[in-house]
């Protein structure tokens, strides 16, 4: 990662590798993650699909983007990992890129250990092997509640966590350092949760004297998850950004098909003018969307800011494409068996993970140093 230099501009446009990154992962969940195998997932006891997340975190190697080549990694960027987000976000496949690949990941190099317990579990993920989530609520966009450690044993409950029904480890933060359990330790407790989004389970973790390996102390600790979440807010609004161009596009298809007194419904001017807003929020969203994940990949030190932006707007038009998909599919988009209400319910959990859209929105008031709307 290198430094932003003062006054250059960010880099907005996808570079070659980005998009044949884009291409293979595309093709890979047009084949493993097309809608009615999203929608069957969603209504088993299984929604993450194996074979779908070794052939994304290893065939690809997008499990490891974000680690470094001498710790098993790829040695990419934010950038990549944008790339890979937007594309879970245009299918929402159930895969916990977002949680292990991006928010674990970046909390254990935030630890800057070159060997040792976290440097052996950051190979273990960049290789597909284990999956790691932290244990933080999913709405959570700094540490808050912690697990308390009393003789050496960690004790609580956490939660809602995302992905933690599919993780192998959790990162566990307390007063007494930041800890990796194993989800199979005596003593952890995985129960799901009924959640709004079915694509991305949540749990809450309990702990009952339970062993972890303390990974750091706890101001350090503290420090990394934080820079985990920032790293995932950032990140978030990529998958947002494919998302609300999924709506979009499948919305245009279906009204220039869909016809109504001998024309299409997408010729009629109000649908038109609806369409037309919608292109100029993703667009937008675009933009501060690739302004974040520039700044997480260059090190900028406004990278605060533009995460707050991107999140701040992306998670809006994420809902409005989302609303608006249902709405102008008519009857077929209020159905189950469309994909449209997994885009919906994907959206609105969006909206509240890693802080809201609000409170996003103090944080570029204080940026700013401007009275909070």
């Amino acid at each position: 990662m290198t430094a932003q230099t003062e006054g250059q501009a960010p880099d907005l446009l996808y570079s070659e590798a980005e998009e044949d990154l884009r291409a293979a992962v595309r093709s890979l969940l047009a084949d493993r993650a097309d809608a009615p195998s999203v929608i069957a997932r969603t209504e088993s006891d299984t929604p993450y699909d194996p074979q779908l997340w070794k052939a994304l975190a290893t065939g690809i190697g997008a499990a490891g983007l974000l680690v470094p080549e001498e710790l098993g990694g790829q040695g990419a960027t934010h950038r990549e990992a944008a790339v890979v987000l937007e594309e879970l976000g245009r299918s929402v496949a159930p895969a916990p890129f977002l949680t292990s690949s991006v928010v674990a990941t970046e909390t254990l190099l935030a630890l800057g250990a070159q060997d040792g317990p976290a440097a052996e579990l950051l190979a273990g993920l960049a290789a597909g092997r284990q999956v790691a989530v932290v244990a933080v609520p999913f709405a959570a966009a700094s540490v808050g509640v912690r697990a308390s450690v009393v003789s050496g044993a960690l004790a609580g409950t956490l939660g809602p966590v995302a992905d933690a029904a599919a993780a192998d480890v959790l990162l566990v933060p307390t007063d007494d350092g930041l800890y990796a359990v194993a989800t199979d330790a005596p003593g952890v407790r995985v129960e799901p949760l009924v959640a709004l989004d079915l694509t991305r389970p949540l749990a809450t973790v309990t702990l009952d004297a339970a062993e972890g390996i303390r990974l750091a102390e706890a101001g350090a600790g503290r420090r990394a998850v934080d820079r985990g979440l920032l790293a995932g807010a950032g990140l978030l609004a990529s998958e947002q950004l494919g998302l609300a161009e999924w709506c979009l596009t499948e919305t245009v298809r279906h009204t220039r098909e869909r016809h109504q007194f001998n024309r299409p419904i997408g010729s009629f001017q109000a649908l038109k003018h609806r369409m037309a807003q919608l292109w100029l929020e993703v667009v937008s969203a675009r933009a501060v969307a690739r302004n974040a994940a520039d700044a997480l990949a260059t090190g900028s030190p406004d990278t605060p800011l533009a995460v707050a932006v991107a999140q701040a707007y992306c998670s809006k038009v994420a809902v409005h494409a989302a609303e608006e998909c249902v709405q102008l599919h008519g009857g077929i988009g209020m159905t189950w068996e469309h994909p449209a209400h997994l885009y919906l319910k994907r959206a609105k959990a969006d909206a509240t993970a890693y802080g809201t859209a609000g409170r996003h929105r103090d944080g570029v008031a204080a940026f700013m140093e401007l009275p909070a709307p």
